[in-house]
């Protein structure tokens, strides 16, 4: 029997993003509010795509620079 590995998500949870950038849940509610994370909602869940993480990481080393 042959198993697929699950594609890597596209999206993330808010608890994914806390995780992965090491913030807090106001935090990351705050970067999505200034509009400096982009996200979405999916019926009643919040997203962030990679893709907006992966931005606002760039963005801020740009910024330190």
């Amino acid at each position: 029997m042959r198993t697929v590995m699950p594609a890597a998500p596209e999206a993330l949870t808010v608890p994914e993003v806390m995780s992965a950038l090491r913030l807090s849940r106001s935090k990351v509610y705050d970067l999505i509010r200034s509009r400096q994370l982009q996200s979405f909602t999916a019926g009643r869940s919040r997203r962030i795509p990679v893709d907006a993480v992966r931005t606002y990481i760039q963005q801020s080393i740009e910024e330190a620079a």
